[in-house]
């Protein structure tokens, strides 16, 4: 028999259905890049800049609206604001399904974003809300398996849809999970009353946090189409940086911040925050770049690439739930600094052993599990850790703050991977290109481990 406190039969709907939904949000991070080239081809007559923000507008969108949909989960409440980022993300969607130009498709991309990053912090807090602090760490380790299971498993689903349905699919599939997500959130998702001290909110630090975080991201995420060093990615960053500064000295001083700095005076919520910059930079570094390698040197296709590479995926789904239940117990320092030790052996693995010729068990399946056991250890509990000290009237605000970095770590990793890879020659170029990307993710996911081992509290912060 278990001694700590159960959760619930309400408590498990709620998990479930924010589970649900954070898989679909999630799984467009990455299912994208197996339905491209088929989109390239629907809409030949775009340049390769133009279809590039298919990617773009998703991730700058979701990133610079996280802090806003933190703040309007506070104000608004949970389930409410979970149901509208629920509703607009199926809008989304159904828009990007039934696309007839690129230029509709980008648009739909940016729904999609506006849905994802409502629902994202008011998913978290509805968890948290759902379970008591003692089991905290389990119900994230399950809302967690989900994102990191579809995050993961994005280029295999994406294989199947697109072979089976082609590419419109990868974007209706969300149409069933989020319309019966929808309907049972408002049926059992309890209602939240908003959080105090809310309505007088600093406005003027909504423009500038969502231009500044977006124009950060846009220079991130073209600076290979644009040119690291040209105007366009220069001046994005500029700007970036002005706004962002100009957002962090108003919420120093402003009595109602739209984020409030001060939670980085926990040491918990910080130092996880930290961690999970580099966590995320290491594991995205190599899965989207993962499937155009294993095609272009092995020539193996969409299909069978997406099978290659499913157990990793597999092994997180596994892994998350029982890390979770562990973390109630023992805290969240060991089993992170397992995770990010899990990553860089997988990662070292991936540099030692993958080769022009195909060896399936010791090039992808050996390495490509132990990275499992990390994003499956890593993705949830680096959430737990974050949010362990937050207090409750700011589950949501901490949430978007966590996953505003969480975000820009992924359009990061991705753009720094590419930059290394290049556009290579041959397969020995490709295999050696790949090699250095794999050495810089071998030294984030060590980061990780480091980080959390020297710094991280394993003991909550004592309330009154």
């Amino acid at each position: 028999m278990s001694d700590l406190p159960p959760v619930g039969r309400d408590g498990w709907r709620t998990v479930g259905i924010a589970s649900a939904a954070v898989f679909m949000v999630s799984m467009e991070i990455t299912v994208i890049s197996l339905a491209f080239p088929e989109i390239r081809e629907q809409f030949s007559e775009a340049s390769e800049s133009a279809l590039s923000w298919i990617f773009s507008a998703y991730n700058v969108g979701v990133a610079s609206l996280l802090l806003i949909g933190g703040w309007l989960s506070e104000r608004y409440g949970h389930k409410r604001i979970f149901l509208t980022g629920v509703s607009i993300f199926l809008l989304g969607s159904v828009l990007a399904g039934f696309a007839v130009s690129s230029e509709m498709l980008i648009g739909a991309r940016v729904v999609q974003a506006a849905g994802g990053a409502l629902q994202a912090p008011s998913g978290l807090a509805l968890v948290l809300a759902a379970a008591p602090p003692a089991r905290h760490q389990m119900a994230i380790g399950i809302w967690g398996a989900a994102g990191a299971l579809a995050a993961a498993a994005g280029p295999t689903l994406g294989a199947l849809l697109v072979e089976a349905f082609g590419w419109r699919a990868v974007f209706l599939i969300n149409i069933p999970v989020i319309g019966v997500a929808l309907v049972l959130g408002r049926r059992w998702l309890p209602n939240t009353p908003p959080s105090p001290g809310t309505d007088d909110v600093d406005l003027v630090s909504v423009p500038l946090a969502g231009v500044g975080v977006g124009a950060l991201v846009l220079g991130i995420v073209q600076g290979e189409t644009w040119g690291w060093a040209s105007a366009a990615v220069m001046g994005s960053f500029a700007l970036g940086l002005v706004l962002v500064s100009a957002f962090a000295v108003r919420s120093s001083r402003h009595p109602a911040p739209l984020f409030d700095l001060e939670l980085y005076r926990l040491r918990s919520y910080s130092v996880a925050n930290i961690a999970s910059v580099f966590f995320a930079f290491a594991f995205f570094g190599w899965l989207v770049p993962l499937p155009t390698l294993i095609q272009s040197v092995w020539g193996w296709s969409v299909l069978t690439t997406g099978f290659a590479i499913a157990p990793g995926p597999l092994m997180a789904f596994f892994v998350a739930p029982p890390a979770g239940r562990m973390a109630d117990r023992i805290g969240n320092r060991l089993i992170l600094t397992v995770s990010g030790s899990s990553g860089a052996i997988g990662m070292g693995l991936f540099i030692i052993n993958f080769g022009a010729e195909p060896q399936y068990l010791s090039d992808i399946l050996l390495p490509s599990l132990f990275i499992g056991v990390a994003a499956g250890t890593g993705f949830s509990q680096l959430v737990g850790a974050a949010m362990r000290d937050v207090p409750p009237h700011q589950y949501a605000m901490g949430g978007a703050g966590r996953t505003t970095a969480f975000q820009m770590a992924i359009a990061l990793g991705i753009a720094v991977a590419v930059a290394i890879i290049g556009r290579p020659a041959g397969p020995a170029e490709a295999l050696a290109a790949y090699e250095d990307s794999w050495l810089v993710g071998v030294a984030a996911y060590a980061a990780v481990a480091l980080i959390v081992a020297a710094f991280y509290p394993n003991k909550p912060v004592a309330t009154a």
